[in-house]
């Protein structure tokens, strides 16, 4: 959008607001995956994050890339339905189905068996771990994690490093399982 945010009338406010959706709303609920315990609460914090971000879209003042400023809201939505629910982070009860787009059946059960042990070892990390670990799995540098979670890129590298460590541990005893 080329105009400044308090000139975008409201038609252009919606029709940005599902741009953005479109492009990053798959990579927003598999985030939202990684707060939550079951599907329901997986579609409750997204719904929470995409009233967020219409709400501040208005504000958006260019200062970061889009991404950045849409996973920064999501990241605090996140934070605070968490806190709200009191969740409890070590367990996972459910764990939410993870699409596949891979034409070979088999392949594709095999990823999705993969994406799912992924995503509840994932489910079992402390916070500030799933975190660096999720936005890493969305493609985003160390700058821009940095950015979302208001850390330094320094903070980043080792929690991701610690995250990881927890990971095949985790992911290790699984398969052991």
């Amino acid at each position: 959008m080329t105009s400044s945010p308090r000139e975008r009338t409201r038609a252009e406010l919606e029709r940005w607001f599902d741009e953005l959706l479109a492009a990053y709303g798959s990579a927003l609920g598999r985030l939202a995956a990684s707060y939550t315990r079951s599907a329901a609460e997986q579609e409750d914090l997204v719904q929470e994050i995409a009233l967020a971000i219409w709400g501040a879209l208005p504000h958006f003042r260019g200062e970061c890339s889009e991404r950045t400023f849409l996973f920064r809201i999501a990241h605090n939505r996140a934070l605070a339905h968490v806190a709200r629910r009191r969740l409890p982070l070590a367990e996972s009860d459910a764990i939410p189905e993870i699409e596949d787009a891979t034409p070979d059946p088999e392949a594709a059960l095999s990823s999705e068996q993969e994406g799912r042990l992924l995503m509840a070892a994932i489910q079992r990390l402390p916070v500030a771990y799933a975190q660096v670990v999720t936005l890493m799995l969305e493609g985003m540098t160390y700058q821009e994690i940095a950015e979302v979670l208001g850390i330094s890129e320094t903070n980043v590298g080792a929690r991701l490093t610690r995250g990881r460590d927890m990971l095949r541990r985790l992911l290790r005893s699984a398969n052991a399982g």
